[in-house]
């Protein structure tokens, strides 16, 4: 079974404030479980959401600069 974390738990995962979860479920970002009157976050939807905004670096042959 799939963990499901609290806000703060997903805060603290994400090292960021309550807020920004809580901003993500609002917005409808992220899937999220209600459990009663509770909110919470399965890991898995997470990890996703982590993977799928993790921006890959690219690989530059030595002694090219970036031109800006």
């Amino acid at each position: 079974m799939d963990p499901l974390l609290s806000i703060a738990e997903a805060a603290e995962l994400l090292g960021t404030t309550e807020r920004f979860p809580r901003r993500l479920i609002e917005e409808r970002r992220i899937e999220y479980v209600k459990v009663g009157r509770h909110v919470r976050i399965k890991a898995s939807v997470l990890a996703a959401y982590i993977a799928s905004n993790t921006v890959k670096s690219i690989a530059r042959p030595r002694g090219l600069r970036a031109v800006a």
